[in-house]
């Protein structure tokens, strides 16, 4: 039990997959504006990471593994998450239109987001097993809820403030970002 907590916190913490592998900017810059907006798009990461580490593992191991298709694995771990994506938009469409309206064209974007991916074959690579990867799928996740949350937080208090007119914007979000990375390198010798 020990060993998964270490592996989750170690993910989410140590090894932020934002904040210093620096895989899925694209949500993470984009959808990063209003908390609520963040918060939605971090639950629907953590929705499509967890399920997509459960199907590729096993599809890795019962069928890919089985017949020596390893090769195939990056090819069919993305098919597996683009199916998942949509399954997840059709459920946001249906049940919280609201979010999926906010989330507007980041949502598919999930399907290109290469920490769903990144996750996905890190998991197979290190060699964990299943319970090992969705506690790393977990903490991985939950880390990119966090630093999402965290800077849309920072860019709506800084809305109110007199920032320089080259800082505007783009500029102070990715100042923002690095601090944040910076911040989160404190955690290095946690684990």
């Amino acid at each position: 039990m020990v060993e998964l907590l270490l592996i989750a916190v170690g993910a989410a913490l140590v090894n932020n997959v934002v904040l210093s592998q620096f895989l899925g900017l694209c949500p993470f810059l984009g959808v990063s504006k209003k908390t609520d907006t963040a918060a939605g798009m971090g639950a629907a990461v953590i929705f499509v990471i967890l399920i997509a580490s459960a199907v590729t593992y096993g599809i890795y191991y019962g069928i890919l593994v089985v017949f020596g298709l390893e090769y195939l694995q990056t090819i069919v771990f993305i098919l597996v998450i683009a199916a998942l994506v949509q399954l997840v938009e059709m459920i946001l469409k249906k049940f919280v239109k609201s979010l999926y309206q906010a989330l507007g064209v980041y949502l598919p974007l999930i399907t290109t987001n290469c920490a769903v991916l990144g996750v996905a074959i890190s998991n197979i690579d290190n060699g964990y097993s299943f319970i090992q990867s969705m506690a790393c799928s977990l903490g991985t996740s939950g880390g990119f809820l966090i630093a999402i949350v965290i800077l849309a937080g920072i860019r709506e208090k800084s809305e109110g403030n007199n920032i320089p007119k080259p800082f505007r914007g783009t500029p102070m979000v990715l100042i923002a970002s690095g601090l944040m990375a910076i911040a989160f390198t404190g955690f290095t010798g946690v684990i």
